[in-house]
């Protein structure tokens, strides 16, 4: 039973206990359940909506990936091979029927297989739908970025994750009132003290990515390299690489060439990030293109200075010297000056530490996120 709430444009009036029929439905759909930035935003929105007030179903296109064990069997609506065919024509049609028997309030997809999806079946079923535009839009061939271009102009708002994602809209010719830009949010469990999930060795400073090995942008290969530079100027220097793919076993071979193997750790996919940040002394990302990082944000909460590369929305997070230091994308010498300063440094590292940590938790708590995401919903149902 929901807890007693009172309604908010009326103190003074009596509480009232929120029955399942006024709670507003909201449908929120991902593409998969896979262990990436966009799907772990979707599944802590999924559990921290207000259950007094919102009655939540989530979907996705296809129920893959180690947040399954998260969010369990949740309704799949599954497109086979592309989001043009018989199949997917049939699954647009159940999840218009499915809105409509379920008297869904108000949807939102989550990315740009979702956005493709779900906007048009929403606009058919009648339904205030929400896009998401969770990247600069600069790794979206020409063809995607029309498609989802199109797909936004039918939406009644699109949420962006950074200022920097926003203005490829506004540049592109969307209107400004249809954006609203949400950060990405962390959960309290980012904030807590951990156990290392990797025993600390006495005197070893230990650096840090977090990045899936599938895409080129994420830029694995520079890392190695100023790994290999920095090992010859500390000895007492560890690495460790979190995530997995397929470029996994080429980074591996990378690694043995610059004979750093016995000095870089392959972690896989992890879904314990708050405790191999305890783990590590200073988190490095150097991706050329970059909205709104959770590797960055994650870090910041856990206490970790970050050493990040100034793209997209980076510098939204990071002030250099305050909470974190920038370095321009691809200058390697540049990443192996400032790593070299931090690994030298342990009060600099706690320096950072503590101000970039206020920062996450004033900024990007879960509370904070999802109340304007809780009155975006209410005020896209009341407008209904």
């Amino acid at each position: 039973m929901p807890q007693t709430t009172q309604l908010r444009n009326n103190p003074s009036s009596p509480p009232t206990v929120p029955t399942v029929d006024s709670r507003t439905k909201v449908l929120l759909m991902t593409n998969t359940l896979e262990v990436g930035g966009s799907e772990r935003q979707f599944a802590l929105l999924v559990e921290s909506l207000s259950l007094d007030r919102f009655e939540v179903q989530p979907a996705c296109l296809k129920r893959i990936g180690g947040l399954v064990a998260r969010l369990g069997e949740i309704p799949e609506f599954p497109v086979g091979g592309g989001l043009v065919g018989l199949r997917a024509l049939r699954s647009q049609l159940a999840l218009i029927h499915s809105m409509r028997s379920q008297g869904i309030a108000v949807a939102h997809a989550f990315d740009f297989y979702t956005n493709l999806m779900l906007i048009p079946a929403a606009r058919m079923a009648g339904v205030p739908v929400i896009g998401s535009h969770r990247q600069i839009g600069d790794l979206l061939s020409r063809a995607k970025f029309s498609a989802q271009y199109w797909a936004f102009r039918f939406c009644d708002r699109i949420v962006c994750n950074s200022r920097a994602a926003a203005q490829t809209l506004l540049s592109a010719g969307l209107p400004e009132n249809k954006i609203e830009i949400i950060p990405n949010a962390l959960g309290e469990e980012a904030f807590a003290e951990c156990v290392p999930a990797i025993p600390r060795k006495p005197g070893v400073v230990r650096v840090g990515m977090i990045a899936r090995m599938n895409n080129v942008v994420k830029n694995h290969p520079a890392f190695l390299r100023i790994a290999a530079r920095l090992c010859e100027i500390y000895p007492a220097v560890e690495f460790a690489l979190v995530g997995d793919g397929c470029c996994r076993p080429e980074l591996e071979r990378m690694a043995a060439a610059l004979h750093i193997d016995r000095r870089v750790l392959f972690l896989g996919e992890r879904h314990d990030i708050p405790a191999v940040l305890a783990s590590l002394d200073v988190s490095v990302l150097l991706s050329s293109s970059e909205s709104l990082s959770n590797v960055i944000l994650e870090s910041m909460a856990a206490g970790v200075p970050v050493v990040a590369t100034a793209v997209g929305g980076t510098p939204e997070l990071v002030t250099h010297g305050e909470t974190g230091m920038l370095v321009p994308p691809n200058e390697e010498g540049k990443v192996l000056a400032e790593l070299t300063n931090l690994v030298s440094n342990a009060t600099l590292r706690g320096q950072l530490a503590v101000k970039s940590k206020h920062f996450a938790r004033s900024n990007f708590h879960v509370d904070v996120i999802t109340q304007r995401f809780e009155q975006l919903y209410l005020d896209l149902a009341k407008a209904r």
